[in-house]
């Protein structure tokens, strides 16, 4: 489970509330359940809003440089106004959706570090707006999600770092105002590329796997990066040998860039 507690910054006496999420894994498509928990403080006050949601931080372009800010992507309110007594508890359920393009936070059983996304609790009371610390999510691929990943582990693609970033990518179903990227170093029989970048942008039926590959800067020329992408089923990718796939494309264009 987990746990977060959130003090109601209305001076003495003011309920605290505690956020439960009875489990933490999840994946893209899927719900998370937990209750929000308002332990009444030393006198009755009025509760004008209690609502859950999604959070993520993104990085973002600002000037000559990036900033990273919280970008709520899915809200919930969580029934009307209501009054809890003094002493009281009040416990309010929930089932919040994890949208399709949720990011991926979980890889291989280990945390993709930079991947901050979890629920984050409000409280509106006596005109006055309580936000807390997140409540991590762990959000772990889907099956499709998971094959492209082993196959970029078959080929001998390492796994360098993740992070979100702000803005669209042109071309796909995207819907969210960003977007992950996760890269790999490429291994040494692709002697010309550098590194591949992958993006996931999923609904319910299937995703676009856009990869963006950086090529090495050669003796007479400068690095560049080339854009591939291609729609994956969400239910019937088990038919594609993805390894096999990818690597011919790789060997394809490589062998149109003379990168190989």
């Amino acid at each position: 489970m987990g746990f977060k507690k959130l003090l109601a910054s209305l001076g003495a006496g003011g309920a605290t509330v505690e956020t439960v999420l009875f489990e933490e894994n999840v994946v893209p498509g899927g719900v998370v359940q937990g209750e929000v928990r308002i332990q009444g403080g030393s006198v009755p006050q009025a509760i004008q809003g209690l609502s859950v949601g999604l959070q993520a931080r993104v990085e973002a372009e600002h000037g000559d440089g990036e900033v990273v800010r919280d970008v709520e992507f899915t809200r919930v309110r969580l029934g009307g106004a209501f009054e809890v007594q003094a002493g009281a508890v009040h416990t309010v359920p929930f089932g919040l959706e994890i949208p399709w393009e949720t990011p991926v936070t979980t890889f291989m059983g280990q945390p993709l570090h930079g991947m901050d996304v979890g629920v984050a609790t409000e409280l509106a009371i006596a005109r006055a707006v309580d936000s807390g610390d997140l409540d991590p999510v762990h959000v772990h691929p889907l099956p499709a999600q998971q094959a492209v990943l082993d196959a970029f582990g078959r080929l001998g693609f390492r796994f360098l770092s993740a992070d979100l970033e702000q803005g669209r990518i042109h071309g796909t179903r995207q819907r969210l105002p960003f977007y992950q990227e996760i890269e790999f170093a490429a291994p040494p029989q692709y002697r010309g590329l550098s590194q591949v970048e992958l993006s996931f942008v999923a609904d319910e039926r299937e995703m676009d796997v856009v990869l963006e590959m950086d090529k090495k800067p050669g003796l007479f020329s400068e690095g560049s990066d080339t854009y591939r992408s291609f729609t994956v089923g969400l239910y019937d990718f088990e038919g594609t040998d993805w390894a096999a796939y990818l690597n011919q494309w790789l060997a394809e264009v490589g062998g149109r860039r003379n990168w190989l």
